[in-house]
């Protein structure tokens, strides 16, 4: 029962998309309308704000920490096990993929990933932030950083901390990121990917009603007006 009850709040911790979140306290569009249509830190990017997508990377990674947190600080107390923390681990990751208070819309999950090793072990974490930055700086692509991050991150833990269930929940996030970028892997493969930094392309204006009168239909029906 209480391996339940955490795993079902890490899922929920999970489930505030600090993207829309932020995207309302900063007065933008719903990130889930624009560009990508993703609500990650990435997207959020693109709006131009940096203020709002670092919060929102802040946002994300914190509660992929925090839960494996709560978990571990707790565990003597409440005799979690490592499959308990790995439970939740895994938890507070799909509640960003699929959030219960978005309609189960939700991001790639690469900074609630981070959280969540960091979480983990903090060298994991290090070592897996180091292979995002490096591949992002010389690439300049986002996506193919988090599928590099990701490949790697069960490499990493096995070589620090061998292989346990927590081991097997790192190598099911991985796979769920992997999965959740294939439209960003044909993207890469065809040479249309955005890079880390592009806009995107702006609104298209909104229809004008039927007989809702317009500048340039004024002109066109009255021509132009005597001096």
């Amino acid at each position: 029962m209480t391996t339940a009850l955490f795993t079902l709040t890490a899922y929920l911790i999970g489930s505030i998309s600090f993207a829309v979140v932020m995207s309302h306290v900063f007065g933008l569009s719903d990130p889930r309308t624009y560009g990508s249509k993703n609500p990650g830190a990435t997207n959020v990017l693109r709006s131009g704000n940096k203020k709002a997508a670092i919060a929102t990377l802040i946002g994300d990674g914190a509660k992929g920490w925090l839960a494996v947190f709560l978990a571990k600080m707790f565990a003597d107390r409440f005799g979690l096990g490592d499959m308990a923390i790995a439970l939740v681990a895994l938890a507070v990751f799909l509640g960003h993929l699929w959030p219960v208070f978005f309609r189960f819309v939700g991001g790639k999950g690469v900074a609630t990933a981070l959280g969540v090793l960091i979480g983990l072990n903090p060298w994991l974490g290090l070592a897996v932030l180091v292979t995002w930055l490096l591949v992002a700086y010389f690439s300049r692509y986002s996506s193919l950083a988090a599928l590099f991050a990701a490949v790697l991150a069960p490499i990493y833990y096995g070589l620090l901390e061998g292989a346990d269930a927590q081991f097997g929940a790192v190598v099911l996030m991985s796979l769920l990121l992997v999965f959740r970028h294939l439209k960003n892997i044909s993207n890469l493969i065809a040479g249309t990917e955005s890079r880390i930094g592009g806009k995107s392309a702006p609104a298209a204006p909104k229809a004008t009603p039927k007989g809702t009168p317009n500048a340039a239909g004024n002109g066109a029906r009255n021509g132009p007006r005597k001096k």
